[in-house]
């Protein structure tokens, strides 16, 4: 069977494009995620159809694996997005103290959290991202790369960067402190 064919390839298309969405749906529960899962399948394909061996299973498990494994990259990255978000959350929420923590706790917890977003905000926004989500969100400089369209060279630099200032900005709001002390 040769995928490089137009013909071969549209009939392909129209035999396992419901197992190839439905094995994405099943994943993601996202009509469009599963719609977009489903395109990059056959696009990979169709720019490489080399890589189908058939010795190696039928057609459609092949798809249906690919489309499983994208959906499952991509429910990972939603799942350390929505992580990276509840970190910035607890960072720089202003939560009501539990009653079984005592004052001076709470005040210190507070000064770090005042501290550390006055910090992140003297970031440029592509520095101020990157260390949220690798720091906060769990994101590694590949993820961080793809999510922000960006070579990983320059996810990692602006992850090095966003650091480097972050430490010299909370440095610099400390520096008072320790004078007084």
């Amino acid at each position: 069977m040769n995928l490089a064919d137009q013909t071969t390839f549209s009939r392909i298309y129209e035999e396992h494009h419901r197992g190839v969405y439905g094995a994405a749906y099943r994943i993601l529960g996202n009509d469009a995620q599963a719609q977009d899962v489903a395109q990059d399948v056959f696009l990979r394909v169709w720019r490489n159809p080399g890589k189908y061996d058939a010795r190696r299973g039928e057609l459609g498990s092949y798809l249906r694996l690919m489309a499983r494994s994208r959906a499952l990259d991509l429910w990972r990255e939603s799942q350390a997005a929505g992580r990276a978000t509840d970190r910035l959350k607890v960072v720089v929420s202003m939560d009501a103290p539990r009653f079984d923590q005592r004052p001076d706790q709470v005040a210190e917890r507070e000064g770090d959290r005042r501290i550390v977003r006055d910090a992140l905000r003297v970031l440029p926004d592509a520095q101020r991202e990157a260390v949220v989500l690798a720091y906060w969100g769990g994101l590694t400089a590949d993820q961080i790369a793809r999510r922000a369209g960006v070579p990983l060279g320059t996810a990692k630099s602006r992850i090095r960067l966003g650091l480097a200032k972050l430490r010299d900005e909370i440095g610099r709001q400390l520096e008072p402190s320790y004078a007084a002390a």
